[in-house]
C-alpha cells in the first residue's frame, strides 16, 4: 500500500497508543494539518448509554463560547408577526412558502426553526429531514416562539449534542486556525454538557472513551480525567 510523505509524518509523531492532555493533544493536530483548508477540529465521546432507551438517548445542546468558525444558515417557518421578528434576527429564509420548497427536496439549509403550528406540516417532512439532522425539536430549542432568541444562537455558535446509535457522539469543535485556548474551551464546553446530561438509569462507566481530530487527521485519545 502506498504510504504518502505526510502520512509517514503523521505516523512518526502520533502515538495510538497513549492518552494526551487536551491542549497537547490540539497542538499536535495543528502540527499534523495538511490540508489545503481550514480543518474543523472534531470531538468524539463514547458513552456507555444504551440509545434505544428513551432515557437514555441524549439530546442536549449549548453554545460554544468561542463558535464553531462555520456560518450557520437558518430557515424560519413561521407566518405573520413573527417573520419580521426571524429577519431582524438575521436568519436566512423566512416563511411558510419554503414547506413547498423542501417537499422538492430543497434543504440548503443548516438547521430549521418553526413555531409549533408549523409542525404539523414538517412532521410529513420527516423523511427529507430527519436523515439530514434538519428537523426542528423543542429539545434542542429549535421549536419555539421565541424566534430571535433560537437564530441569534444558532448564529452564535450554538450546537446541537445528539449520541448515535453506537452511543457516540461526534461534534464540532471551531477550526483549527483558532486559538488553542479557545479550541480548549469549546471542548471543555461539551464536555460538561455531556457529564451534565447523564441519565440516571445509566449503570457503570458513563464516558468510555474520548479523542480529537480533525477533518483529514488522525485521531488522538484524550485523558478526560484531567477536565473534570
Amino acid at each position: 500500500m502506498f504510504v504518502s510523505k505526510n502520512q509517514k509524518a503523521v505516523a512518526e509523531k502520533i502515538d495510538r497508543t497513549r492518552l494526551y492532555e487536551l491542549e497537547e493533544a490540539i497542538n499536535l493536530l495543528k502540527e499534523l494539518s495538511f490540508a489545503k483548508f481550514d480543518e474543523t477540529l472534531e470531538l468524539h465521546m463514547n458513552l456507555g448509554v444504551e440509545p434505544r432507551h428513551a432515557d437514555q438517548n441524549i439530546r442536549v445542546s449549548t453554545t460554544l463560547p468561542h463558535g464553531t468558525g462555520k456560518e450557520v444558515k437558518v430557515l424560519v417557518v413561521t407566518t405573520g408577526p413573527k417573520e419580521k421578528e426571524a429577519e431582524e434576527a438575521g436568519a436566512d429564509y423566512v416563511g411558510k412558502e419554503y414547506l413547498e420548497k423542501i417537499k422538492a427536496g430543497w434543504t440548503d439549509v443548516d438547521k430549521i426553526v418553526a413555531t409549533p403550528d408549523m409542525m404539523p406540516e414538517l412532521g410529513k417532512m420527516g423523511k427529507i429531514l430527519g436523515p439530514r439532522g434538519l428537523m426542528p425539536n423543542p429539545k434542542s430549542g429549535t421549536v419555539t416562539m421565541d424566534i430571535a432568541k433560537a437564530v441569534k444562537e444558532l448564529k452564535a455558535g450554538k450546537i446541537e449534542l445528539r449520541v448515535d446509535k453506537s452511543g457516540i457522539i461526534h461534534a464540532p469543535c471551531g477550526r483549527l486556525s483558532f486559538d488553542t485556548t479557545a479550541l480548549a474551551e469549546n471542548v471543555k464546553e461539551i464536555y460538561t454538557t455531556i457529564m451534565k446530561a447523564k441519565p440516571a438509569s445509566v449503570k457503570g462507566t458513563y464516558l468510555k472513551k474520548m479523542s480529537l481530530s480533525s477533518t483529514m487527521g488522525p485521531g488522538l485519545k484524550i485523558d478526560h480525567s484531567t477536565l473534570r
